[in-house]
């Protein structure tokens, strides 16, 4: 059985490796058959095809056939497909239970110590670090928003205030909540027009034509800027940094305000 290898790949989001991902391919095509006829198929080593089928019954995709000599039949895809979804959420919801046992938990205290004392003995100039990825943009995005106690200052683009407005909703609300101050700044367009309309409901939002600056003040000390262009990158190599500093976020601090009494107010 000839499988094209991007298909395969594919299969591996099922939470399959290699040799499962072939064997199930090569089962499903035959619909019923013997483990020695599906390592040949699938040209999968012999030694390994009977713990690929253990392991592709116990997650579902694949059931014993009854009497000899020992044949397996292949489960219908689409209730596959459900039976996987129902593993993840069940492995999710446990992951999470555990996550909120740890919260209340000793270990979360520990934990708590060991970084104030770390944040102690580091050098004001070790405070910086670089972020890849928009997701791990994103995060760090919300985690500041989460510390800030007196300002926000959010300066972004198109694709930028749609996406953040989703995102970062939650977090503003909260930070709004605790009376801190939150001007945002991104262009008007019919695209980001939805987005400016909610984010007003947490903060001042004043707009600015094709601006393209990516960019977040906390308490004019916590810095975060993007490089790149995020409509001409793909989130994967999206990049940025983050600093604490406060002489350089107070710097920016200023400069944004001077700009900001030239844009254009939302009503």
């Amino acid at each position: 059985m000839v499988v094209n290898e991007r298909f395969l790949k594919k299969l591996k989001d099922f939470g399959l490796n290699s040799y499962e991902a072939k064997i199930w391919a090569a089962l499903l095509s035959r619909g019923v058959s013997t483990a020695g006829e599906l390592s040949d198929i699938a040209n999968v080593p012999r030694s390994r095809s009977y713990d690929v089928l253990e392991s592709l019954e116990k997650k579902g995709f694949i059931m014993m056939k009854v009497g000899k000599p020992i044949k397996y039949l292949a489960i219908q895809p689409n209730e596959v497909l459900e039976r996987v979804k129902k593993r993840i959420k069940a492995e999710a919801e446990d992951h999470i239970q555990m996550m909120d046992e740890i919260k209340t938990s000793e270990v979360l205290g520990e934990l708590s110590i060991l970084h104030s004392q770390g944040i102690e003995m580091i050098n004001p100039s070790d405070m910086a670090g670089s972020i890849k990825g928009r997701d791990a943009l994103t995060d760090h995005l919300e985690y500041m928003i989460n510390e800030a106690k007196n300002s926000i200052v959010l300066v972004t683009s198109e694709e930028g205030i749609v996406k953040k407005s989703e995102q970062l909703m939650r977090s503003l609300k909260k930070a709004k909540d605790r009376g801190v101050s939150i001007k945002i700044s991104a262009p008007l367009t019919t695209k980001t027009k939805r987005a400016i309309e909610s984010l007003k409901s947490v903060g001042e939002v004043r707009t600015q034509k094709d601006q393209k600056a990516r960019f977040c003040i906390v308490d004019d000390k916590q810095v975060a800027f993007m490089f790149l262009h995020d409509e001409k990158v793909h989130p994967s190599y999206d990049a940025g940094v983050w600093a604490n500093t406060p002489s350089f976020g107070q710097a920016l601090k200023s400069m944004f305000e001077t700009s900001w009494d030239n844009m254009k107010a939302t009503h």
